[in-house]
């Protein structure tokens, strides 16, 4: 007959131990996995990137959900007190940080003008023809296109340059590009008129143009940091911030700042640049956790990394993302109102 004391041990208050191998070994899975998941929660609550690989994680911030629960799960099974109180507030903290980042406030004034605004990285080019498809399909305003290397450049001059319009809204004769080969080149395609504005130096392109609609000037930036790759952190921690210098320099002025930021709103480097003065359109849209990459598993399983940031004098009515196929980033489409301050 076993004793009370005996049964009592199973039920360690401070340590994953257990004279049964099985227990004790659920007990120390339990415990690493809520060691891992901890140190990204951590780095969150803090408002730090860390180091590799809490950055890679914090993208997928919400996905932690599924260790934790395992750890749940094990820390119960093997009656282990401390792991399931741990368990319980990592969980917690989680759900916490779920919750879309940002303001959501309407501007004041009135209605100027309506924009439509795209976003498409094509994967060193390889989509190109899908987003021309996609261009002439949601006939937006301004285009944003990450990625696009030369043989993109000349097929979207062919398809939407001067000269070369399908009806009243098919061409785009005003651009501003950074031109490169790979990943390097960006552009950005204008229904309205465009007068060239410095843009951020990086490593790959982020030009910069002023554009002018029905009267109204209008900073547009083109956004393509480097992705946080464990031997380019430091890059990324830096083109994040120039990001945000712009982004505070421009704050008073109506902006439209758009691209792949190669950051989620779980990452302290963007959420920065919210914290200058900018809003999210997917966030102001109710889209702020609709992943846009990797393509090939979202929506079920992906992270938000393409956005469309706007300055205080826009609100955003609708976004939409499509899947082009060819490129790993689905495409981002948001209908914006420009307001006049009173």
């Amino acid at each position: 007959m076993r004793s009370a004391t005996a049964e009592e041990d199973e039920w360690t208050d401070d340590t994953p131990v257990s004279r049964h191998g099985g227990t004790r070994a659920g007990a120390w899975f339990a415990a690493l996995l809520l060691a891992g998941v901890s140190t990204v929660v951590g780095c969150r609550i803090a408002d730090t990137d860390g180091i590799t690989p809490v950055p890679q994680l914090l993208a997928f911030l919400p996905w932690l959900l599924a260790p934790t629960a395992v750890a749940l799960l094990f820390a119960a099974l093997t009656r282990w007190r401390l792991g399931l109180v741990w368990s319980l507030a990592v969980l917690a903290a989680l759900a916490w940080y779920i919750e879309p980042y940002g303001k959501t406030s309407q501007p004041k004034g009135a209605p100027v003008a309506e924009l439509r605004v795209l976003t498409s990285n094509v994967e060193f080019g390889q989509a190109t023809d899908e987003l021309i498809d996609a261009i002439r399909d949601q006939r937006p305003d301004l285009v944003f296109v990450q990625e696009c290397e030369y043989g993109c450049e000349e097929k979207l001059e062919q398809a939407f340059g001067k000269g070369n319009s399908k009806g009243d809204n098919g061409s785009y004769p005003y651009r501003q590009a950074v031109e490169g080969a790979g990943s390097d080149g960006s552009v950005i395609l204008s229904r309205h008129p465009l007068k060239p504005a410095a843009g951020i130096r990086a490593t790959m392109g982020m030009p910069g143009a002023t554009a002018d609609v029905k009267g109204h000037e209008i900073r547009l930036q083109l956004a393509h940091p480097m992705p946080p790759l464990p031997t380019h952190l430091s890059t990324w921690r830096e083109e994040l911030s120039d990001l945000r210098d712009y982004a505070a320099a421009n704050r008073t002025r109506p902006t439209v700042l758009a691209g792949d930021f190669n950051a989620s709103q779980d990452h302290a480097a963007f959420r920065r640049i919210l914290d200058a003065g900018f809003g999210d359109a997917a966030r102001l849209t109710g889209d702020a956790r609709t992943p846009s990459w990797p393509a090939r598993t979202a929506p079920p399983l992906g992270t938000q990394i393409d956005h469309v940031l706007v300055s205080r004098d826009f609100s955003a009515n609708r976004a939409r993302f499509l899947d082009l196929g060819n490129t790993d980033h689905r495409t981002l489409v948001v209908d914006l109102t420009l307001f006049k301050k009173p």
